[in-house]
């Protein structure tokens, strides 16, 4: 059983940073592809960022060259680090994988951006 746990969300200015991090256990996490989905108030759930067990990256346009995401194989933990934040970046964090056809979810991290 895969399990996802997120961390780092809170609330921060624009124009602040923050890291978030997703720890997985139940699984090899080095054949894994990563991702991160963001979930703001009536909307659609939606990608942020991917990492592929050989480290590609890709990125949704509106966070290009603001958010990094990264990845420890030794920790079992991927992370996204967030710079230049925006009100619009205000969401529920996901951690996502897929493993043997199905799918896995964190339980989100809340991201408040307001001043």
């Amino acid at each position: 059983q895969v399990q996802l746990v997120e961390s780092g969300g809170g609330l921060v200015q624009p124009g602040g940073s923050l890291r978030l991090s997703c720890a997985a256990s139940g699984v090899l996490f080095s054949i894994l592809t990563m991702g991160w989905y963001r979930q703001a108030p009536g909307k659609q759930r939606e990608l942020v960022a991917t990492i592929t067990n050989g480290g590609s990256t890709n990125y949704a346009d509106h966070v290009k060259g603001r958010f990094t995401i990264s990845r420890d194989n030794a920790k079992n933990t991927v992370y996204l680090q967030m710079s230049s934040l925006k009100p619009e970046d205000t969401a529920v964090y996901y951690c996502h994988t897929n493993f043997r056809r199905r799918t896995y979810w964190g339980q989100g991290t809340q991201v408040t951006v307001s001043s």
